[in-house]
């Protein structure tokens, strides 16, 4: 990429789903994997916590996202029969795909050039799984960006902004490449279902 996104190399360790305290990572929508779409996701450290590898095919309809040794942390389904109304259904890793922890469709902009995506998280403590906190206790999320642009803002359902994604900065305050993101996730916001929401837009533009 000409330069490198962050100067440490990654580890084979990764922070938690959920922080205390307001969390910034950085996600390159290129996979590590030689011949492979996908994304890479750095914590602040710079350290790798989370992947996709799609291999030699971009806008898969199943997609795993895993942290750094492989592990499946969640499985993203695209609805093949509603995908024009771009649904798609999330699961707590790969273990239990009868009920989603939470499902995106996509709604109309309230101008033409934006877009909005509804989520709907699981109504019960079983259905969300491990991974829902505090902040996921209301169950409707959006999704708000403009079309043609992977940044975007997620709104929780008290209307209170739960993370930002947007394009990355230099210490310089330089702006980075188009594939390279700065995501801001606010205390006590799960940053796997985050991730997964990215990784969701991402799909839905033919990104990775």
């Amino acid at each position: 990429m000409g330069s490198r996104i962050h100067p440490r190399k990654p580890s084979s360790s990764s922070s938690s789903s959920c922080s205390t305290e307001r969390e910034t990572y950085t996600i390159w929508m290129k996979s590590l994997v030689l011949n492979s779409n996908g994304y890479t996701v750095f914590d602040s450290s710079g350290e790798v916590v989370y992947r996709i590898d799609n291999y030699d095919s971009k806008s898969r309809s199943e997609v795993y996202l895993m942290d750094l040794r492989g592990n499946i942390v969640c499985t993203i389904l695209r609805k093949k029969l509603l995908r024009m109304l771009g649904l798609w259904d999330c699961y707590n890793s790969d273990k239990d795909c009868s009920r989603p922890w939470f499902r995106v469709g996509k709604t109309f902009g309230l101008f033409k050039n934006s877009w909005v995506y509804n989520v709907l998280v699981g109504n019960n403590n079983e259905q969300q799984g491990k991974h829902i906190t505090s902040s996921c206790s209301s169950n409707h999320h959006k999704m708000e960006g403009l079309v043609h642009s992977l940044e975007f803002k997620i709104i929780d359902g008290e209307g209170q902004v739960a993370a930002v994604v947007e394009r990355k900065r230099s210490s310089l305050g330089v702006v980075l490449g188009e594939d390279v993101l700065c995501v801001t996730v606010e205390p006590h916001v799960d940053c796997i279902f985050v991730m997964a929401l990215v990784a969701i837009h991402g799909l839905s533009c033919g990104r990775m």
